[in-house]
């Protein structure tokens, strides 16, 4: 299984598929995607993060930035 650190939140996340599931055999889809924002800029980010950015505007990277960190 392979994981991948949100941009948003700072927390890994698993990422579906690839060599890492094809030894284990464990299924289940990717707890994020990575997002094309209107400013061009890219950035992988969980669900969880997904769901906190504005629906009314367009998203920047500085929505990404003022997503609250976790900690991780």
């Amino acid at each position: 299984m392979s994981k991948q650190r949100c941009d948003g939140c700072g927390r890994r996340v698993r990422l579906g598929g690839g060599i890492g599931d094809l030894w284990s055999f464990e299924t289940g889809s990717t707890d994020g995607l990575t997002l094309t924002l209107a400013d061009g800029t890219e950035h992988f980010l969980c669900y969880d993060c997904i769901d906190a950015l504005p629906d009314d505007e367009e998203v920047t990277h500085e929505h990404v930035d003022a997503l609250p960190d976790d900690g991780a």
